[in-house]
Order: structure tokens, then sequence, then C-alpha cells
């Protein structure tokens, strides 16, 4: 079987490599090889930032209503292949093909929010803000945006989170693509010129490791950053890019955790903390690893937490009656089944290992089945630290107060969730909580486009988070205009060193 060598994309072209490294993408249902991506050199890397940079300053005179309009007709792209490009999606990354679905929709989401492009870039304005002067704020691009990837949503982080804000705005894009699954992203960005016809090197697909990804870094063509990633790596690049002057923002780990109530709903609350857990084979950052049970119904709610994740069907990513698919690689899944081991040494109680999972006819495929800890303690790692797989940790608690702390303990902030059916606790929870995304008897309180991913703590770096307002803001700075008109009666022949801006009554 012949291994198709992708190419990476500048100036709207697809070109051969000059490296001599190649990195494989693999089916995760089965473990095979199904194309292979270059580590591009460094001059491939400069390359996409010139074509990115030249192409900047047509697109950004463009008007806002043809951007808009074209923004517009790139959402009909993306729905009219929803179904191709969730197969892809589903095979190079293992989530099951509704998860896919989700991914490729939540691409389309923000490329709708992008649409209202002439509203929500509205700057602002007074007359008379002296006597015979006025002003105007408006919202300008910033340049070249440079778009770090992570692997576990391959079209919703580039596809969604990145390019539709970015480029509405009258930024041009440079994507490092995850390397690991990179073909969902490669095939979006082939209809993005093919079919929606965006000017040549409005965005730039590379594929390369962090060596030759620095230059995204330190490049001085380079406005901003977007990443996703590791908060090890997101330090990494928001000390080095801020330091070259570049605005950042740097979407980080996370350990979610959710406080159930021994009044909440516990059929209901199970069947969300198995989606939240174990969908998308938890490797999401806004997964929910970690579940603080009251104590008064943990022997029930566990219970019936393993009952209903021993319900799940494990499979091939692309068969539709799998709910379970496999991790994205070998290297993954040993690093997940480490995780496990690691829990059992704490002394954590292993309800249900899915180590030893089996799939007929997919023997290589790299899968994990789901996992519950029981009795995890405070300072046990696995209750601690991002495990990124289908793995839950539940730790008990005497009560409110307790399950809070706990809680907030963790450095990591991204989301949290409380189940109750009381008011007040939940309202006590949304004001305490350190969660940016909070939820109440939501197992994934992510919020739609229309409002920012707001993590906290160590789970973001920088001062605008991606989507919503926030989104906008970062793609784009102020400029404020100051306007006075001479005329026979305002004309002077000396100035006050303030010329007229400030006036006292």
């Amino acid at each position: 079987m012949t291994v198709e060598r992708k190419k990476y994309c500048v100036y709207g072209e697809w070109r051969g490599s000059k490296t001599d490294t190649y990195m494989p993408v693999t089916d995760s249902s089965t473990g095979k090889v199904i194309a292979e991506v270059p580590r591009c050199t460094k001059e491939e890397v400069d390359e996409a930032v010139a074509s990115a940079y030249e192409a900047f300053q047509a697109w950004s005179q463009m008007s806002l209503s043809k951007r808009v309009q074209m923004m517009f007709k790139w959402r009909d792209v993306l729905e009219s292949h929803l179904e191709e490009l969730a197969v892809l999606c589903s095979k190079e990354l293992g989530k099951n093909l509704n998860e896919a679905r989700g991914d490729i929709l939540k691409a389309i989401e923000p490329t709708e929010l992008a649409c209202s492009l002439p509203y929500a870039i509205q700057g602002s304005a007074a007359l008379q803000v002296t006597t015979g002067f006025d002003c105007s704020t408006y919202r300008m691009p910033l340049g070249v945006v440079a778009g770090i990837c992570p692997f576990n949503f391959p079209a919703m982080i580039p596809w969604g989170w990145m390019v539709p804000l970015a480029i509405a705005t009258g930024n041009t894009v440079v994507l490092k693509a995850a390397s690991p699954t990179p073909l969902t992203s490669m095939r979006i960005l082939e209809l993005f010129y093919e079919e929606a016809k965006f000017p040549k090197g409005v965005v730039n697909l590379v594929t390369c490791s962090h060596n030759e990804a620095d230059i995204l870094l330190t490049d001085h063509r380079v406005k901003a950053v977007t990443f996703v990633g590791t908060t090890r790596v997101g330090k990494e690049i928001y000390s080095t890019a801020a330091a070259n002057g570049k605005r950042v923002q740097a979407q980080c780990e996370a350990k979610n955790h959710a406080l159930v109530l021994e009044d909440c709903d516990v059929e209901s609350t199970a069947s969300a903390v198995i989606n939240s857990a174990f969908g998308c084979a938890g490797m999401r950052c806004m997964a929910l690893p970690v579940v603080c049970v009251q104590e008064s119904i943990g022997d029930e709610f566990v219970a019936l937490l393993k009952q209903k994740a021993e319900a799940l069907t494990v499979g091939c990513s692309y068969d539709p009656k799998t709910d379970l698919g496999p991790v994205v690689s070998d290297a993954h899944r040993q690093r997940v089944c480490g995780w496990i081991q690691k829990g059992v040494e704490e002394g954590a109680d292993l309800v249900l290992d899915g180590r030893s999972i089996k799939v007929s006819g997919f023997e290589g495929g790299f899968f994990v089945g789901p996992t519950i800890f029981d009795h995890v303690k405070p300072g046990m790692s696995v209750g601690d630290q991002e495990i990124f797989g289908p793995v839950v940790s539940i730790k008990r608690v005497r009560d409110f107060d307790e399950g809070l702390k706990i809680m907030n303990a963790n450095p990591f902030a991204n989301g949290s969730s409380i189940f109750t059916q009381d008011g007040h606790y939940a309202r006590e929870f949304e004001l305490h909580t350190d969660g940016g995304m909070v939820g109440i008897n939501v197992g994934i309180p992510v919020p739609s486009a229309y409002y920012p991913f707001s993590g906290n703590k160590e789970s973001f770096l920088g001062d605008q988070h991606v989507l919503g307002l926030d989104g906008y803001r970062f793609y784009t700075r102020a400029k404020t205009v100051t306007r006075h008109w001479f005329n026979a009666s305002s004309r002077v022949k000396k100035l006050d060193s303030w010329e007229g801006t400030v006036e006292r009554i």
C-alpha cells in the first residue's frame, strides 16, 4: 500500500517539502499509517510567513462587506462537506462519528460569528467632545497571526477558534497543524481555496516540530500568536512571543471538576458524567475527569456510573454503532495506561479498568476502555494532573464546602460544574468556583461561540480569550482619531499644550 506524502501550503499552492523527515499519520482504529506529513524546514516556515505578510496588504484593505460575504460563502462550503470531513476527522483522531461531526460543527459556529463582523467590530464615536473636536475609535487588523494547533480538535481549533475571526477582521494566518492529525485541517484548506475562492495566501499551513515553529514566535512580521496545548509549552510560547512584542493567547491544560450533591437527579447526572468524561475518549480540555461526590450518595453514584460505562460500545471510530473510539496514537495509549497504573500505585480504588480492552477486527487500534477510580484522595496525581484519556476519578466529600475547597485547590480552572436541584448552592457555586466556564447541571459547560472560551489560572495565559467579543478584540488593535476643522471663528495663531482638547468650566 502506497502512503501519500502530503505537502505544505503557501501562496494558495501546495508545495512539496525539501525536508528529509516525514511524520506518520495513522488510522487510530487500525493503527495503520494512512499518510505522511513533512517536518517542514525553517525556510519553508519562513515562506509561509512571507506568503501571509504579502497577502495582508490587499486582504486587510478589502471592505468589511466583501469579507463578510466571503465568510457567508465559506460557512456554506463547510456545511456542504460536513460528512466527508467528519469521517476524515474520525479516522485520523479516533472520535466516533457523532463527536467528529461536532468537531466540524464547532468550526462552522465561529464562522457564523465572523459573519457578524460589521456589527461586532464597531468602534465608538462622539461629536463635540470638547468645543470643535470630535473623537472616533476604530478596530484595525494586526497583520500576520500564527495559530499553533493541538491534535485533539483538527477542525474546531484551527478553523473555528483561529481562522474565522482572524481573517474576518482583516488578518492573514499561518497555521502550524498538529502532526498527528493534520488531514482534516489540510482538506478544509483545500476547500478554502478551491470552492470558497479566498485570495491566495490569506491562510497558509505547515507541519513541523517546535524547532522550526520558533520562527512564528520571533519573526517581526508575525503580530500575534494563538496556541492550544500543554501548560508547559504554553508558558514557553507566551514568554518568548511576548518578549518579541507579540500579542498572545495560550489555552492550556485542564483538570475540570464537578461537584455532585445528594439532591441531584442521580440518573441524569451519571449520564452527563459519562458523556463528559468519556466523550472524545477524554481527549479534550473540557472533559470531566474528576467528580467530587457527596458521601451520602457515593456508593449509589459510583455503581450507576460503572453500569453506564460498561454499557458503552468501544469500537472503530467510524462505525456508527461506536460510543467510545480509540485514542490518537499508540504512544498516547501507553501514556494513558501509565497513568492508570500510577493511580493504582497511589492507592486509588480501580473500579473499572480499561487497559485490556480488545476490539475484534481492530486489534491494531489504540483503544483504552472507560476507566473509573474511586476514593481518590487529595495529593494523588491521578486526580490532580491532566491525563487526557477516558479516565474519571471520584473524590468523596462531606458537603458543598469541602467539595468546593477541593475543586478550587487545583491549579487548573478551565471549567467546573455542579449537579444539584438547590438554587442556593448553585448560586454559591457560580459565585465562588475558580472555573472560567461554569456548568449548572451541565457536564460540558462550553459556551456557544458568541461567548468567550474563558479558562482561568494555569489553564490560560493572555488577556483576551478565543471567541466572543474577546476574540474580536484579540485580533484587532484600537485606533482613535481626534478631528478638528478650522474656520473663521476657530482659527488661532497660538495654541495651548493640548490644542483645545482640555476644557474647564
